[in-house]
């Protein structure tokens, strides 16, 4: 009797529901096993190469304790010329980030990254779009803080509640601003073999 051929066993290294939800749209079987990493975030960083060290990290972590998966890595951060936006510390920080954002633009940047040590693929990517914010009043602000849950979300906003509040407009991926660039991530996992 021939041996059964295994299903490719994908890991998403994030513990995020967001990119959960939206690696789900695609339609592959995936387990979820979070990455137990200290993430870079130093403030001075280059918000772009911080993005795709730490996405690697995760993906590098959760890989070499499953060789045989395919592990996706992911990490997004929202920045302001060189001023990186992390998750809020508190509501006070969430405040701050809304004030700095408001009537400006600005880039989210998500690195992706695809490990399968049994075979040594290593796929990296980086995706950015852009997201002009209104002119926020503080009572916009409390509004909007009183809505939505910010403090696990970069840049301390979700432009996928309540935007109508606080988003101008935005250009490039919508799920790239939400956490996980799924055309992107389509393309990586089609070039790993798994795609549909």
């Amino acid at each position: 009797m021939p041996a059964e051929k295994k299903t490719p066993q994908l890991i998403l290294a994030s513990a995020s529901p967001r990119r959960r939800e939206l690696l789900a749209q695609l339609g592959v079987p995936f387990t979820v096993i979070p990455a137990e990493v200290v993430e870079h975030e130093a403030p001075d960083a280059d918000p772009r190469e911080m993005v795709r060290h730490n996405a690697a990290l995760k993906a590098d972590w959760v890989a070499a304790r499953h060789p045989d998966a395919t592990v996706i890595g992911a990490d997004t951060t929202v920045f302001v010329g060189r001023t990186v936006l992390n998750k809020p510390r508190d509501a006070a920080d969430a405040r701050a980030m809304l004030r700095l954002l408001s009537g400006s633009k600005h880039t989210v940047f998500t690195g992706l990254a695809v490990r399968r040590v049994s075979d040594g693929l290593k796929l990296d990517r980086g995706v950015a779009s852009e997201v002009t914010f209104k002119a926020l009043d503080e009572a916009t602000i409390e509004l909007y803080l009183s809505r939505v849950h910010t403090l696990d979300k970069a840049g301390g906003y979700a432009i996928q509640e309540e935007s109508e509040l606080i988003i101008a407009g935005f250009t490039g991926s919508l799920t790239n601003i939400v956490g996980l660039p799924v055309e992107e991530m389509k393309q990586l996992l089609t070039q790993a073999g798994l795609g549909r």
